[in-house]
């Protein structure tokens, strides 16, 4: 059973080595509001633990109560253990409207035995086809690990286990449209995409294995900027370096200010995509026979307008 108060996480590693770390546990009633399922999705164990169940008739998902405008989040997950074919788990930040902002993690299940697929993708303005894919170096069925998005006016990094695996710049000196003016909330969800999910939907969902379960605790938003609207007037600029924030102005400042990565952080995105990325849209000349997206021929570029 997850310990009410304190949670004892390891991380490991792409040096090998592992690094233990304790955490407050996080109460789900107070930032999450579980939006349909009809009860498969269920908040456990005093708010420290939310489970999402998928079976034939309905999947299940949630919602952050806040939005925020930038932001550092994370979750720890546990994905459906065993043949999860046909079936994706996400954790996900998606504005409203139709030309929504969205940056992704989907979790594609597979057969028992093979591995998932880490799907990623960037939306700006309604517009995505930005997916890049890899395996985990790890079983994410046999315990949690901790998944991140950090969002600043410079860039967007996904983060696994404290790693970051992809970085998505803002390149708007280039035209590349980014995200920065659409507050967007924190959702999850398991839900049943047997139809392309599994081998381009080759593979279907097997019910009898079901109900599927995936399991989620310890979000952490401390480090995004909520969105709101103060005496009528929309706050669309609601968190800067020093500036007003649901984090203290420390924090604030070395997430929202980072520009780049550091040699440290790069070499690991390195070795992480080297080793374990599967599709990256910047490579797959053939979908985009006309020319790559601009973002994609960018070198060493980071410019924020």
């Amino acid at each position: 059973m997850v310990s009410q108060t304190l949670l004892v996480m390891s991380i490991s590693l792409f040096v090998g080595l592992n690094i233990f770390f304790v955490a407050q546990a996080k109460d789900f009633n107070q930032d999450i509001d579980i939006t349909w399922g009809e009860g498969r999705g269920n908040i456990l164990n005093n708010g420290t633990l939310l489970n999402l169940a998928l079976d034939q008739s309905s999947g299940s998902g949630f919602q952050s109560k806040d939005e925020y405008l930038y932001g550092k989040v994370n979750m720890q997950i546990k994905l459906v253990p065993g043949n999860s074919a046909g079936t994706v788990t996400t954790f996900y930040l998606k504005s409203q409207g139709l030309t929504w902002d969205e940056i992704d993690f989907e979790f594609l299940g597979n057969v028992s035995g093979d591995p998932y697929i880490l799907h990623t993708n960037v939306y700006t303005q309604g517009k995505g086809d930005r997916e890049q894919q890899f395996y985990l170096w790890f079983d994410p069925t046999a315990e949690f690990h901790n998944y991140s998005i950090l969002w600043n006016p410079s860039h967007i990094l996904f983060y696994v286990d404290g790693k970051p695996i992809r970085e998505f710049k803002n390149l708007e000196a280039m035209s590349v449209a980014y995200p920065k003016s659409q507050p967007m909330r924190m959702y999850g969800s398991l839900w049943n995409a047997d139809d392309w999910a599994t081998r381009g939907g080759l593979v279907k969902t097997n019910w009898s294995q079901g109900p599927f379960i995936a399991s989620f605790m310890n979000y952490n938003s401390d480090n995004a900027c909520v969105w709101s609207i103060d005496k009528g007037t929309t706050n669309t600029t609601p968190c800067s370096p020093g500036g007003s924030s649901t984090s203290s102005s420390s924090s604030t400042n070395e997430w929202f200010s980072q520009r780049g990565m550091d040699s440290s952080s790069q070499k690991v995105l390195r070795w992480v995509q080297r080793k374990f990325m599967v599709y990256n849209y910047c490579k797959d000349k053939k979908r985009f026979s006309q020319g790559l997206p601009v973002e994609c021929t960018a070198k060493n570029k980071n410019k924020k307008s």
